[in-house]
């Protein structure tokens, strides 16, 4: 009988401990991989565009989940500001324009960053790439706002070639790194924002189809960041980091059309509040993390959603103070429903640019950033006049129902009163909290001049 008992005792003690380290494995903070394709747009990938090569990116997207109303800012400083504060950039000051190396500018530095609260909770966390967050001093530099690292440049672009560097360097990172802690690798790429270049391999190899030349050397520039995307995810996967990891792949805003970027069927382009210019190529993928994949989330997502996604991702919600951001983790790690119901595109007094989505509806006032038409995949040199609609004639408002009509088609200012009366008083109260935009006029003392001949901190 005491045997008996003393068998019992010690097999509910081994379940016992059993489950605990499951429960411990499964608390276990994930390491997070944020990857931003810069200038990357909707229709710029191969999973929606025959004429991009994309299979690395294709497949991650088709095995996790695509985020399919994934909205972001018109630009590049502003969405930046968005991912790093959990703040709209009207909030922030830095709603107008992205920031220039002239311009004493940068994220305001009250504001916690989305690394400076993960190393609180145990993470290393690095950069490579694009930061676009201010330089005039070293304390709005990356690693003054929470990152243990950077390798990367501060401004919009550069104009050298550097993307074989930054994986390279990204690889680094993650070899040296001590798996057992949890990791935040930020992967903000140049690729495939301006100028248009890539080593004629690529355009030979994937592109020669291609009739249009700045298409053919974008759809070359793609398929280098496909490359890259493959190489680290590769190294991931084989280093064991893939058993329990958050990856994010995301654009900062719509494709430049000017520059041979792509959202058809989608109106506008990159600096436009039309959905062309701020319904970005997204998706996740989780090995461990999501009870559902393989399938296309329609639910509404905004950039500033990511803050509290990735922080309660991280084991916690964010509870500190009141962002705009909404975490989006049960929605997209059960597909339940998406807990926005509203953005704002943007609200810029100095640009005369405003713009609200509420539920299935878009209101639209003063300038849309230009760029108004729809734009088709450009087959040979030269926009044919024929291949552009041109839009339809508008008064001071535009009022869209972007669920029935995603293409902006159809203004519906004529035709729905109330509700356009009822967006209307919606920005009104939106506009009422809009920050001054911190947009200063060049400084001289910024002049690479007098800094040995480069852009460097120091002279704020």
């Amino acid at each position: 009988m005491v045997c008996q008992r003393l068998i019992m005792l010690t097999t509910a003690i081994f379940i016992n401990l059993v489950v605990s380290s499951i429960v411990v494995a499964q608390q276990k903070p994930p390491h997070i991989v944020f990857v931003v394709a810069d200038d990357l747009g909707f229709n710029d990938v191969s999973f929606r565009a025959d004429d991009m090569h994309t299979p690395n990116i294709d497949r991650m997207a088709r095995e996790g989940i695509i985020l399919n109303s994934s909205y972001v800012q018109p630009l590049c400083s502003p969405s930046r500001s968005a991912w790093m504060s959990g703040f709209f950039p009207f909030h922030t000051g830095l709603q107008h324009d992205a920031m220039h190396g002239w311009q004493k500018a940068y994220l305001p530095g009250n504001l916690t960053t989305l690394p400076e609260v993960l190393k609180s909770r145990g993470y290393a966390a690095h950069a490579v790439g694009k930061w676009h967050l201010g330089f005039c001093n070293l304390k709005y530099t990356p690693t003054y706002r929470g990152f243990d690292s950077f390798l990367g440049y501060y401004m919009a672009m550069e104009d050298y070639y550097n993307h074989t560097i930054f994986t390279e360097h990204t690889e680094k990172i993650i070899r040296a790194h001590n798996k057992d802690q949890p990791l935040f690798l930020y992967l903000p790429f140049q690729s495939v924002h301006e100028p248009l270049e890539v080593p004629q391999i690529y355009i030979d190899k994937y592109c020669s189809h291609i009739g249009n030349t700045s298409r053919r050397i974008k759809c070359g520039m793609v398929a280098v960041l496909d490359e890259a995307f493959g190489n680290i995810t590769s190294l991931l996967s084989t280093l064991g980091y893939m058993d329990n990891i958050l990856l994010i792949f995301t654009t900062d805003n719509g494709g430049p059309v000017p520059f041979a970027g792509n959202n058809w069927p989608l109106r506008g382009s990159k600096h436009t509040i039309w959905e062309g210019g701020t319904r970005g190529t997204a998706f996740v993928w989780s090995n461990n993390l999501f009870s559902k994949t393989g399938y296309t989330n329609d639910g509404m997502m905004h950039a500033v959603d990511w803050f509290p996604t990735i922080i309660e991702a991280s084991g916690k919600k964010f509870d500190e103070y009141k962002i705009d951001g909404m975490s989006q983790w049960d929605t997209i790690r059960h597909n339940t429903p998406s807990p926005r119901e509203e953005f704002v595109y943007n609200i810029d007094t100095m640009a005369n640019m405003f713009a609200i989505r509420h539920g299935d509806y878009k209101l639209i006032h003063g300038n849309t950033g230009g760029l108004d038409d729809w734009y088709p995949v450009p087959r040979v040199d030269g926009l044919q006049e024929e291949e552009v609609a041109p839009p339809p004639p508008s008064g001071p408002f535009r009022l869209f129902n972007i669920k029935e009509d995603p293409e902006e088609r159809k203004d519906l200012t004529e035709t729905q009163q109330d509700i356009l009366n009822q967006m209307k008083t919606r920005l009104d109260a939106w506009r009422a909290t809009e920050v001054p935009a911190n947009y200063p006029k060049n400084d001289p003392a910024a002049n690479p001049a007098k800094w040995g001949g480069a852009w460097s901190s120091g002279w704020c």
